[in-house]
C-alpha cells in the first residue's frame, strides 16, 4: 500500500515545481494501481514487479546505489529520470519499454562507465 509519506513526496515535488501535476497524478495513480493489485492479490505468477538499478564502484565492487522501483511506474519514471538527466534526450528507450511488456526477467542492461569507474545495471525482477 503506498505510504502517507510517499504521497506527500510527490506532492512536495509538484509544490517545488520539480515534476508537473500532470506527472504528479500519474505517480500517485500508479502507487494506487501497484496496492491495489497486490491488496487484491491479483498478482500473476511469474510476473516481475521490480525495476532494479544498481551502481557498483568497479575498483573496491561497493554497490554505490541500488534504487528498486514499482514496474508500474516504469513509464513515469522514465519520463521523470529524462527531466533531471540531460543525457536521456534523445535515447531510444522503446527497447526498454518492449523487454518489460514482454516478460522479461532478470538482467537486461549492463554498462561501464569508464570515467566513473562504475557499473550500472539494470534488472527485471
Amino acid at each position: 500500500m503506498a505510504t502517507p509519506d510517499e504521497r506527500m513526496q510527490i506532492l512536495k515535488m509538484i509544490s517545488q515545481k520539480q515534476i508537473t501535476a500532470e506527472e504528479g497524478a500519474g505517480l500517485l495513480d500508479a502507487l494506487r494501481g501497484a496496492s491495489a493489485t497486490r491488496a487484491s492479490g491479483r498478482d500473476e505468477p511469474g510476473k516481475a514487479h521490480w525495476l532494479r538499478v544498481r551502481v557498483t564502484d568497479r575498483l573496491s565492487g561497493r554497490t554505490k546505489v541500488n534504487v528498486n522501483l514499482p514496474i508500474d511506474l516504469v513509464d513515469v519514471g522514465l519520463k521523470l529520470g529524462a527531466r533531471f538527466a540531460p543525457e536521456m534526450v534523445g535515447m531510444d528507450i522503446s527497447a526498454l519499454q518492449a523487454a518489460l511488456k514482454n516478460g522479461v526477467q532478470g538482467r537486461i542492461v549492463a554498462v561501464d562507465d569508464d570515467e566513473d569507474d562504475e557499473r550500472v545495471e539494470i534488472f527485471v525482477e
